[in-house]
């Protein structure tokens, strides 16, 4: 095997003979503090915040917590290989990066920064359909890496037609399309600074470079920014959409589907019914639901009732290493991150970024070895206990 990803920490204490330490925390639960104290209100709320009160998002991470592996000793686990196959590919890990819009709000390098990291680490890099950096920018970026494609399904269909065009032909492989944002929520950390980036046309960028969204403005976006602005308000998303209208997703694009924002097995039975790939248990970060079931307690069912038929990936509340232990555990084929790389993002850029993939990957490896197991395959439920509430 040769490489681990274990080998960072001796990378890194190697690196302490100079007298050099890593830029950022290597416990990653502290980047959103440190994030907190050095961007603005604005757009930190924008990204640590959540639903309602936050009762969502605190209840993604205790459920998270709740859950305590039981290592299992003199097991051989000198060499390990943390690769997965998800979805026909094969990823170098079970861990992708997950959409997250609008992200020049923290550091002008924005999307590319993210994808770039995402290519030199080798972990799929999803991207938000209101990112502010055109799709084929980001795609430029990242060479030939593995990279999806993220769907807001906004209510013109020709538009979405083109977006799935455009992401074909971009070279995005997988489609992932999120189900939970018909509107959008509560978010009283937006509300109390009115900060809605949409508004001042950031995160727009896909829109407003499309053709078929261009084709529905009287005048050209640069002339009439509010005209665009109000238009792209309009359409971002659909309350009127069910479960037949995933037909026209298969007929527009022919690789895979995955379904983002699934908490109920019989949702996921549907999934599975209309032909879908997969799907992801997700709560949007606490950001959609407040007073949602956690995501970590909504996977074990979702795995049980379509884990032989699709393929169940897992986001919301995922900070360390040993959380996407819990998270394979639990049923999950791969977990994606989203808020931790996007904090790495606004401290350091790209580097930042490749900081959060490395630091959880190594854990990963670590806390999966000193629990037994060489690969990911060979952990379950009954590697977990469960706290007493």
């Amino acid at each position: 095997m040769g490489k681990h990803w274990a080998d960072f920490q001796h990378e890194i204490y190697l690196n302490g003979m100079s007298g050099a330490v890593p830029r950022l925390p290597t416990d990653l639960t502290r980047l959103e503090e440190l994030t907190e104290q050095r961007l603005g209100p604005g757009p930190v709320g924008y990204v640590a915040g959540s639903a309602g009160n936050g009762s969502t998002a605190r209840a993604n991470r205790a459920a998270l917590e709740r859950r305590r592996i039981v290592p299992r000793m003199l097991r051989d686990v000198h060499e390990r290989d943390l690769s997965v196959e998800v979805l026909g590919r094969a990823l170098p890990a079970p861990l992708a990066l997950a959409p997250v819009g609008v992200l020049s709000i923290m550091h002008p390098d924005a999307e590319p920064a993210a994808a770039r990291a995402a290519a030199a680490q080798g972990v799929p890099y999803v991207l938000s359909s209101a990112s502010s950096t055109p799709m084929e920018q980001v795609a430029e970026a990242m060479g030939d890496a593995e990279r999806w494609f993220q769907l807001y399904w906004p209510k013109d269909p020709e538009v979405a037609r083109s977006f799935l065009n455009r992401a074909k032909a971009a070279g995005f492989t997988v489609l992932v399309v999120t189900l939970d944002t018909p509107l959008l929520s509560w978010r009283p950390r937006d509300l109390d600074q009115a900060y809605l980036p949409f508004l001042r046309g950031v995160g727009t960028a896909n829109y407003f470079s499309d053709p078929a969204f261009q084709a529905g403005l009287a005048k050209p976006v640069h002339e009439d920014p509010n005209a665009a602005v109000m238009h792209f308000v309009g359409m971002f998303s659909d309350p009127a959409k069910s479960w037949p209208d995933l037909a026209f997703l298969r007929e527009n694009w022919d690789g895979p589907v995955v379904l983002k924002g699934v908490l109920h097995p019989d949702d996921a039975r549907l999934a599975a019914e209309a032909g879908m790939d997969g799907v992801i248990v997700s709560n949007h970060g606490g950001r959609q639901v407040a007073g949602s079931v956690a995501a970590a307690d909504a996977l074990p069912r979702v795995a049980e009732a379509v884990g032989d038929r699709l393929t169940v990936l897992f986001d919301s509340g995922v900070r360390t290493g040993d959380d996407i232990v819990k998270a394979l555990a639990l049923g999950a084929r791969a977990v994606l991150v989203g808020r931790p790389y996007v904090y790495g993002l606004g401290l350091d850029g790209q580097s930042g970024v490749e900081h959060v993939i490395r630091c959880l990957l190594a854990e990963l490896d670590l806390t999966l070895a000193l629990s037994g197991h060489a690969t990911p395959s060979t952990i379950g439920p009954a590697d977990l206990v469960e706290d007493p509430v």
